[in-house]
């Protein structure tokens, strides 16, 4: 069960993610869309949106620093674990509590507001439901290790996925992993596997070539004079 749990399913998860987005990509580049709903309401979508991106993006930057790099590298510069821990904790759970804000409060308008209600698919719900899971699952976690409790994932869950990445599967590290962290991973593995099929594609169509194309020069139209205007 350890095997098909955290040494097969990974894989078919990155298979689905990896794929996926190709399939969508060749048969639905005209959805590859974040369907903005900017222009149906915009206070609660700019608060929302804003808290949930930068609070994602500093998440994000914690998961790399925390399980792409090896233990080895924070002991060679002299970090200690409990240094680690307080930085991260310092750090990682305002950003997880500021992308959970986030996106509440864009469910919340999604709910609210009559006009983008009805304009919300299936795979608009689907999205929010998994990102709130993935982000809950996340903060109950590192709320339960806020004092480490002798756990330490950068030496079972950070080398168990580092092997993934290179074809050594260890499932064992796994074995006395807290049952929340479990969840949390299951439920992100979850969102992967929906992402592609929803409009979270557009996390990787951000428009590069915008930063170096040319302005683009808005005048304001001037109506004619009328004949009359134009005979004084």
């Amino acid at each position: 069960m350890d095997l098909l749990l955290w040494g097969i399913f990974p894989y078919i998860v990155l298979t689905l993610f990896i794929g996926g987005h190709i399939y969508r990509y060749q048969k639905d580049q005209f959805g590859w869309t974040t369907k903005s709903s900017e222009f149906l309401e915009k206070k609660r979508l700019r608060i929302g949106s804003l808290l949930f991106h930068w609070g994602i993006i500093f998440v994000f930057g914690g998961h790399v620093l925390g399980l792409i790099i090896p233990i080895g590298l924070y002991n060679a510069l002299g970090i200690t674990e409990h240094m680690y821990h307080i930085v991260a904790i310092s750090f990682g759970l305002p950003a997880g509590i500021a992308a959970f804000v986030g996106i509440a409060l864009l469910t919340y308008r999604r709910l609210s507001v009559k006009r983008i209600m009805a304009t919300s698919s299936t795979s608009d719900w689907v999205s929010l439901i998994f990102i709130l899971l993935a982000i809950m699952t996340g903060l109950i976690a590192t709320s339960l290790n806020i004092d480490s409790n002798g756990f330490d994932y950068r030496t079972t869950i950070a080398p168990w996925l580092r092997g993934l990445f290179v074809f050594n599967v260890q499932p064992e590290l796994m074995a006395t992993v807290p049952i929340w962290f479990k969840i949390h991973i299951y439920s992100t593995f979850a969102l992967y596997v929906v992402w592609p099929f929803t409009r979270l594609v557009h996390a990787f169509s951000f428009p590069i070539r915008y930063l170096r194309r040319n302005y683009v020069i808005y005048k304001r139209r001037i109506p004619r004079k009328t004949t009359e205007e134009s005979s004084y």
